[in-house]
Formats: structure tokens, C-alpha cells, sequence
């Protein structure tokens, strides 16, 4: 019979600590952005051209929801002429697209109306 396996006590926690570590810290800091465009702190189309950290993995529709008064049709709404899919992540939004969304965004936002591509 073979000896059973000891497992030495490492300095740092196992792997699957820390990725859990890292996504509560990742879910904390996007529940406090969202609470901060909810308020009006923080500009929606800056998050977009910005693209924090903690964005990089969140959806168009994640963002453009957690406005005020921003559901999940008005958002559909909102990017049906910019061809853009609600589900794509922020993080992978291309330059021209980034650019797009955002002066969408800041357009919508500050009351005029918005142009058409």
C-alpha cells in the first residue's frame, strides 16, 4: 500500500480561495459603481470610455441598467441603432465602439438627442 498524501501548509491560500477572494472583490467594487451611476456620481459614458477593473467583464446591459430609470427594454432600445449586443462585455468592446457608446451615452444622457449611425 502507498502512504497517503500529506499536504504541506503553504504561506498562500489555495488557488480556489483566492478566485474567490478576487471575485468577491470584484463584486463589491461593481455593486458600489452601480450604486454611483444609480446616484448620479458617476457619468455612465465615462465608465465606458474609462473602463475600470472592475468593468472589464461587465455587460453594456448591466451598466446601462443600473441607471435611473433604464430597464432592460429601454436599454435594448438604446443600442439597437448602434448595433451593439447587450451582452457584450465592456472589456472587449473595441475603440471605435468604445467611442460610439460612450458619446451615445453622453448624449442621452444630458438631454439632446442622440445621432444616428
Amino acid at each position: 500500500m502507498t502512504a497517503p498524501a500529506t499536504t504541506t501548509a503553504s504561506p498562500e491560500p489555495p488557488q480556489h480561495m483566492r478566485a474567490l477572494e478576487r471575485a468577491n472583490t470584484v463584486r463589491l467594487a461593481r455593486a458600489e459603481l452601480k450604486r454611483a451611476v444609480a446616484r448620479g456620481d458617476i457619468d455612465p459614458a465615462e465608465v465606458v470610455r474609462d473602463c475600470p477593473w472592475q468593468t472589464e467583464s461587465m455587460t453594456i446591459s448591466e451598466l446601462l441598467t443600473s441607471q435611473r430609470r433604464w430597464g432592460r427594454t429601454r436599454a435594448r432600445k438604446f443600442l439597437m441603432p448602434l448595433s451593439m449586443s447587450e451582452n457584450k462585455q465592456l472589456g472587449t468592446l473595441t475603440p471605435r465602439q468604445r467611442t460610439m457608446l460612450a458619446t451615445e451615452l453622453a448624449a442621452r444622457t444630458s438631454g439632446a438627442p442622440h445621432a444616428t449611425a
